[in-house]
């Protein structure tokens, strides 16, 4: 997943935009098989929003992963192994309340004495490791394949068609973002000329009786504002303005063949050089939030009165930052992975992807490194609403269908709301590349600085089901990293209802068709096999 923000918009804005011109024991508990589910008819409450990815579908009728339930049944009384559960990521807030009792340190390493104690050739790696390190805007992969002007690359005609694509088209929204944004403030100031404060509310606005042209012009683009789901002008402005300033960024740095973003002075082409970067994990700016929010997804502290639950109790989190504002070098993915395995991680959680990999035989190379070391590597499949069987989605493991890993976990995302709307619109998916679906959209999570946010992304799916491999690998320690991959795919529940595909309302399919399982993941019912299968 690119790491830049997304244009979230309103429904409003964005019409504006495009169209208005302008727990006993586990061995005797069944494992539930559900295919006839009612749907759940009222909005979700507050508490439920913040947890829904840990409800019961039949209880709840909310297609969570029985998270809270296999406490509640199954372990309760079950005490399990600490897992080490690697991040690969933008780094992660360890200070943070609710993250900071369950980071990872490396007990051999002296903090910040500028000697490798432990000797891995990683000076003060006390909590992972920043292969970033200063660095935190970079290019798209297919701008720095351009930049680079080999025309006999492989992927060199590939990326100057995406380039083509692009280019234009975010030149022309922001075009067109600049025009709406200032129809917007204008009609903004007007009003509150006219009522001699920006505290006006929608009643005083509809009251309006005028013929001067700039107040009714005013009236009529708050009125289709509130129409459409804005609660203030204020609010309408700040969002157009915030998304003027993302696109701005995406054209000036993502989409930029002149930016220099690699300051760390390591050369993304030699894998040779491994030990660059330095030993702070933590975000450079708040801004980097994504890799805070995936660590909390599975690993918060639960039940402290805090404001999220991870899904798993007894994780170690490392932190290994690598993932930049823009695409990711195969170079440090690679490293980072392999970073992850010798230090002692036995599940890795990539929450990254892109559509152009140079080095992607480096990556595998790492995953199969990570396999034949009894490692779990869990993917997000990508927010591009893709059947990545046809359009490549990096890194994977796979050669022309064959894999090099039996033990790499790719994960679509499932939004809250069971039947034809089950998978996020915005989620990739794929029979062949694609295992399993797990709860992604608006997810609640840490943030920064004590901070706590809804994100919704197919990062938010897989660490969700590093969680539940993190659950599996704690209480049965027995179980190798391909079992548990196993155990997450055949012990989903299966889903035999139709839904729509990429957000697509023309594309609808059976659920089997997009998804290698044809099954959502669940703890309970992984829990219940694991304990079969330990036996």
């Amino acid at each position: 997943m690119r790491r830049i923000k997304q244009l979230t918009l309103t429904a409003a804005t964005t019409a504006l935009l495009f169209g208005c011109g302008g727990t006993a024991p586990l061995i005797s508990t069944p494992i539930e098989n559900i295919d006839r589910t009612p749907l759940k008819v009222s909005e979700l409450t507050e508490t439920e929003k913040h947890n829904w990815g840990h409800l019961d579908l039949v209880k709840d009728t909310i297609p969570g992963m029985s998270v809270d339930k296999a406490y509640a049944e199954l372990l309760k009384r079950k005490k399990g192994a600490k897992v080490i559960v690697a991040v690969i990521d933008s780094g992660i807030d360890i200070d943070h309340e609710d993250l900071q009792a369950n980071i990872w340190t490396n007990t051999d390493e002296k903090p910040n004495n500028g000697i490798d104690d432990d000797k891995n050739g990683y000076i003060d790696d006390v909590h992972g490791w920043n292969f970033l390190g200063d660095g935190h805007d970079e290019q798209l992969e297919f701008i720095r394949i351009l930049a680079k002007g080999d025309t006999s690359q492989p992927d060199y005609a590939r990326a100057k068609a995406e380039y083509d694509e692009e280019y234009p088209k975010w030149t022309q929204r922001k075009t067109q973002y600049e025009g709406i944004y200032q129809q917007v403030k204008t009609a903004h100031e007007t009003l509150i000329q006219h009522f001699g404060t920006k505290d006006y509310t929608k009643k005083q606005v509809n009251a309006i009786t005028t013929e001067d042209q700039a107040l009714s012009q005013a009236q009529q683009i708050a009125q289709y504002m509130y129409s459409n789901g804005i609660d203030t002008m204020t609010e309408a402005s700040e969002e157009l303005k915030s998304a003027l300033t993302n696109i701005t960024e995406r054209l000036n740095i993502l989409l930029n063949k002149e930016f220099k973003g690699r300051v760390n002075g390591d050369n993304p082409d030699d894998l040779s050089t491994k030990y660059y970067g330095n030993g702070n994990v933590k975000p450079v700016k708040k801004e980097e939030s994504h890799g805070t929010h995936v660590a909390g997804i599975i690993a918060a502290v639960r039940n402290n009165g805090k404001g999220a639950n991870g899904v798993a109790n007894n994780v170690k989190i490392m932190s290994i930052r690598t993932v930049p504002n823009g695409d990711e070098y195969d170079k440090d993915v690679a490293l980072a992975i392999r970073y992850a395995v010798d230090n002692g991680a036995s599940i890795i959680n990539g929450s990254f992807g892109k559509s152009f990999s140079p080095h992607s035989d480096w990556v595998r190379d790492a995953i199969a490194y990570a396999s034949q070391k009894d490692v779990i590597f869990v993917h997000a499949a990508g927010n591009d609403s893709k059947n990545v069987d046809v359009e490549p989605n990096f890194p994977d493991d796979n050669i022309n269908g064959k894999e090099v890993s039996n033990t790499y976990i790719r994960v679509g995302a499932l939004a809250p709301k069971y039947g034809s709307s089950l998978l996020a619109t915005f989620s990739n998916y794929g029979k062949a590349n694609v295992d399993v679906f797990a709860p992604g959209d608006s997810v609640y999570s840490t943030t920064p600085e004590n901070e706590y946010d809804t994100k919704g992304g197919t990062s938010m799916a897989a660490p969700a089901v590093a969680g539940v491999a993190a659950l599996i690998r704690s209480y049965y320690p027995t179980l190798s990293a391909a079992k548990v991959k196993q155990i997450i795919m055949d012990s989903g529940l299966p889903i035999t209802t139709k839904v729509v595909v990429g957000g697509n309302t023309d594309d609808i399919q059976a659920f089997a068709n997009v998804v290698k399982s044809g099954k959502i993941v669940n703890a309970y019912n992984a829990l219940v096999m694991a304990g079969k299968m330990a036996q």
